[in-house]
Order: structure tokens, then sequence, then C-alpha cells
């Protein structure tokens, strides 16, 4: 059976000797406490996710795919897809650098890139779901009035 092996060290690696990100946050007021530690551990975190949940969701994305109801007009995603979405809810994905304002986790959107670059790669039918999701976020937060 076909395993996805997140690219952690090479991640590390580009974040840490390349990028040198935790010098570049400390400049930042709303990054300065985010270390090598936190990095390394939303990485690691980010690639047991995308290894260990989307990953294995491939097969019946592409065994079922979506399926339109046409009484009802409701789209029913292939089996999995809404429940690790609701583990990626719980965990925290979907907010990882979101404004704290609003139930986000304020860590620099790097970080989020380098979950999506995972989840991508493990999965990406997957992952067109949470990316629309921030997408409106993102549109919202700049855009957005408080009632929306």
């Amino acid at each position: 059976m076909p395993i996805y092996t997140p690219p952690l060290r090479d991640m590390q690696f580009v974040m840490h000797e390349v990028l040198k990100v935790s010098d570049e946050f400390k400049a930042m007021p709303p990054h300065a406490e985010v270390d090598v530690d936190t990095i390394n551990a939303v990485i690691e975190e980010a690639g047991k996710f995308a290894a260990e949940v989307t990953f294995p969701l491939n097969i019946s994305g592409d065994t079922e795919g979506c399926v339109l109801d046409k009484a009802t007009h409701e789209v029913k995603p292939p089996s999995g897809f809404k429940d690790a979405y609701a583990k990626y809810v719980e965990g925290g994905w979907a907010a990882l650098s979101c404004d704290p304002a609003y139930g986000g986790q304020g860590l620099p959107f790097v970080l989020n890139q380098c979950l999506y670059e995972m989840m991508n790669s493990a999965n990406q039918a997957w992952t067109m779901y949470p990316g629309l999701s921030h997408g409106a976020y993102e549109a919202l937060h700049a855009h957005g009035t408080e009632e929306q």
C-alpha cells in the first residue's frame, strides 16, 4: 500500500537554515515568541495530519468521488471527507494563521503554507475543502464588516 512521507527535514531546513524565519519573527511583534521549537512542532504535527488523516482518503476520493442527489440537490462527499474535516477543525488547523480576535491561533502565514504543502501533496482533492473556507476567511477579514 502506498504511503505519504512528509518532507519534514526539508521543510525544517528551508525554514531554519535558508529563510531563518525564527530570526525574522523576532522583528515582528505578533510573532516574536514563535521559536524554533514551535515551528518544528507545527510542521511535525501538520505532517502527521497529512499522512495519517488525509492521505488514506485518496482511495475513497478516487473510487467514490462526490455524488449529487438530484432530488435534494445535496452533494455527498466521499467517505471519510467529513470526518477528516471535523478533525482538521478540532485540531485547530483551520485557524492556524487566523487572527486571534476571531478565534485563530495567530501563527505566521508561512506555517500555514507548510501545512497546505503537505496536505496538497497527501490529498489534493480533500485539501480543496479547507482551502475554500480559508479563502473566504481571508476575504472577510480583509474586506468584511463586523456584521459579516
